[in-house]
């Protein structure tokens, strides 16, 4: 009877035990979901992005003497940042997904830039549109990466903690890199541009 005793109650420790690991463990499925799911939403803010480069080219390539090497310099961007395949719990993978994006960030400054050179552009209606949606997309952006980064440090806190730590490892499961962005990257593409009047020319002597 007393052997019987001393087995019922290893089987009790052993169970508890059991069902504590197993809430652990769901616990941190659910965070790790939820890491995978936000990165879903930063993914759909760059590509939301990406949607609206093609009118803008088109608005761009309208206006007559339009720097070419300009506008190629941003579908070339566009195009990099599409063969970026990425794993949100790599950060090799992540740094070289923020990497290309920060080219094309780069590539739509400069072409917001050289814009203001051409009154006429500045002026339509649709680049004004086109402007609006990419200030508001790089908001989206800043936003949605920032929820990325509170969504990664949750799961990692919970993961270096006991007893998650003690059996995380044998599950694959791994600490998720935090969203770091390339340096000079937190800067967004200016599309504030000045619609008044275009300065008078200077009188010719």
């Amino acid at each position: 009877m007393k052997a019987m005793g001393c087995l019922v109650a290893v089987l009790l420790v052993i169970g508890v035990v059991g069902l504590a690991l197993m809430g652990s463990y769901n616990n941190l499925v659910g965070l790790a979901q939820a890491v995978d799911a936000q990165w879903a939403q930063v993914e759909n803010a760059y590509q939301r992005r990406a949607d609206l480069i093609p009118n803008l080219v088109a608005t761009v390539s309208g206006a007559a003497n339009f720097e070419k090497s300009t506008l190629e310099a941003v579908t070339q961007a566009r195009a990099s940042v599409g063969q970026v395949k990425v794993n949100p719990g790599d950060a090799a993978s992540l740094a070289e997904f923020e990497k290309a994006q920060t080219g094309l960030s780069s590539a739509l400054s400069r072409l917001l830039v050289v814009s203001e050179q051409y009154p006429d552009l500045k002026a339509s209606a649709n680049f004004r549109d086109l402007q609006v949606q990419l200030e508001g997309t790089e908001n989206r952006i800043s936003v949605e990466r920032g929820r990325f980064n509170e969504k990664a440090q949750t799961y990692n806190t919970a993961i270096l903690q006991m007893p998650a730590r003690l059996f995380a490892g044998l599950f694959g499961m791994k600490e998720k890199p935090y969203f770091k962005a390339v340096a000079g990257s937190e800067k967004a593409p200016s599309v504030n541009f000045n619609f008044g009047p275009s300065p008078a020319p200077a009188p010719t002597k």
